[in-house]
C-alpha cells in the first residue's frame, strides 16, 4: 500500500509541474491516478460500502466540479482532477482536503495578484515566469497538494488521534485562572 501511495503522490507532483509549465493536466496521469485508487483499495482491503462511498465522494465533487467549470472558476482539467482527489479523500478528512486546496489555491491566486502588480510597476507585459497571470492560475498545483493529503492523512491520522487523546487528560486538568 505505500508503494501505492508514494506512486500516486509522484503523480500528483508531476501533475503539479505540468500545470505550472503547461497550464495542461494529462488525462492520462489523472486517470492513472484515478485508477490507482483502486488499487489501494484492493490491496488495503476495503469493504464495498467503502468503496462506494469513495466513488460517491468523488462523484459529488465531479458534479461541484464541473460547477465551477460552467461558472469558468475552474478548467476542464483541474475539474477532473478535482474529482480524482475527492475520490481518494474519506469523509472524515474531507472537509481538511477541501481546506488544504482551498488555501493554497488562495496563495496562488494572491501571488498571481502580487505578480501583476510588480508587471505593472515596471511596466511591462512579459508572459514569462510560471505564475503569469497571462497564464491563468494553476490550480492543478493546489488539487495535487490536496490529493497528497487525501492519500496519506487516512495513513497519519489514527496516530493524530491517539495523540489527540493522549492529550486529553492533561488539558481537562487545566484551569483558566
Amino acid at each position: 500500500m505505500f508503494l501505492i501511495n508514494a506512486l500516486a503522490s509522484a503523480l500528483l507532483a508531476m501533475l503539479a509541474l505540468s500545470d505550472l509549465r503547461q497550464r495542461r493536466l494529462p488525462n492520462a496521469m489523472v486517470a492513472g491516478f484515478a485508477a490507482l485508487y483502486f488499487a489501494h483499495a484492493w490491496s488495503g482491503g476495503a469493504s464495498r460500502v467503502e468503496i462506494e462511498t469513495h466513488l460517491a465522494t468523488g462523484a459529488a465533487a465531479l458534479v461541484l466540479a464541473a460547477l465551477m467549470f460552467r461558472f469558468g472558476w475552474l478548467a476542464g482539467g483541474d475539474a477532473k482532477l478535482f474529482a480524482a482527489v475527492f475520490l481518494w479523500t474519506d469523509l472524515p478528512h474531507a472537509t481538511t482536503v477541501f481546506f488544504i486546496v482551498s488555501f493554497i489555491g488562495l496563495m496562488l491566486a494572491v501571488a498571481q495578484l502580487a505578480w501583476r502588480l510588480v508587471e505593472r510597476a515596471r511596466a511591462a507585459v512579459s508572459d514569462q515566469g510560471w505564475l503569469s497571470p497571462a497564464r491563468g492560475v494553476p490550480y492543478g498545483v493546489a488539487l495535487a497538494a490536496g490529493g497528497i493529503a487525501a492519500v496519506w492523512l487516512p495513513r497519519v491520522a489514527p496516530h493524530a488521534l491517539r495523540l489527540q487523546h493522549a492529550a486529553w487528560p492533561l488539558l481537562s486538568h487545566a484551569r483558566l485562572t
